[in-house]
């Protein structure tokens, strides 16, 4: 079945040594991984127990990009949308390309660079490359997606604007803003997003949070696979517990769980 529009359905890391990259989320977060087996393309699917999560593949020779994870929000008309994110002020980067037998997607940015992928899946809908459930807080799964952006007021509008994302709780930081939780539905918030403080290195970009069961044996397992914990592990309101971590290929990420 496919996803509702606006609804984040796919996670992907391009790197530059896929094989170590594979090595690490696996220690770190507990997912399969197997190859995907898309004619012609080297992808390897990583799996929450039987549920396709993200894909890993590699980051091309001779782009000025680094390492990253990128998120796919669904739409019905990759085209159409591509060029509703462009009158908005966005910026489309990989024009709609069709992957055969999976579906069509588009590389874009949102008005402040932050980027992200348009995705429509093709009929007949490749089980293999089905969404997992939304909202799933289960270890493996993305239990939160957050955006640092330069304004996070008119950031809102872009995405709102586009893809109906409606606004829950704004959180008080202090001196860190207003956290602006979002839902891309009916139900609860699956995201925040917030104004990049003076302190925050890097640009715009979206930050992915994967569920581990416990943060602190998660944040050493990242160090015993040879990443960085760059912040925490600390509570955010709610309860629970995370951490801002660097892969050993410079990728960021994120992780989230109920307990310490």
């Amino acid at each position: 079945m496919a996803a509702p529009d606006g609804q984040f359905i796919w996670y992907e890391l391009m790197t530059t040594d896929t094989v170590a990259a594979e090595a690490f989320y696996r220690r770190v977060v507990g997912w399969d991984a197997s190859p995907a087996g898309i004619d012609g393309v080297d992808y390897t699917q990583f799996r929450a127990g039987t549920v396709p999560v993200a894909g890993l593949t590699t980051l091309s020779e001779g782009t000025d990009g680094r390492p990253a994870w990128t998120g796919s929000i669904a739409v019905t008309d990759v085209d159409a949308s591509a060029a509703a994110v462009k009158r908005a002020g966005g910026a489309v980067h990989c024009p709609p390309t069709e992957i055969p037998g999976i579906g069509r997607f588009a590389g874009v940015a949102d008005p402040h660079g932050a980027v992200f992928l348009l995705f429509a899946a093709g009929p007949p809908s490749d089980e293999a490359c089905a969404p997992p459930p939304a909202g799933s807080t289960a270890p493996g799964h993305v239990g939160w997606r957050e955006l640092h952006v330069g304004d996070r007021e008119t950031a809102f509008a872009f995405y709102a604007g586009l893809f109906g994302w409606t606004p829950r709780e704004a959180i008080d930081l202090g001196p860190m803003g207003i956290y602006q939780l979002f839902a891309t539905g009916d139900g609860p918030a699956v995201g925040g997003l917030m104004t990049k403080p003076p302190q925050m290195q890097g640009p715009p970009a979206w930050l992915y949070y994967f569920t581990v069961s416990a943060i602190d044996a998660a944040a050493a397992r990242i160090a015993q696979a040879g990443g960085q914990v760059l912040n925490g592990p600390h509570q955010v309101p709610g309860g629970a517990w995370i951490l801002h971590g660097l892969d050993p290929q410079g990728a960021l990420f994120a992780l989230t769980a109920a307990e310490r």
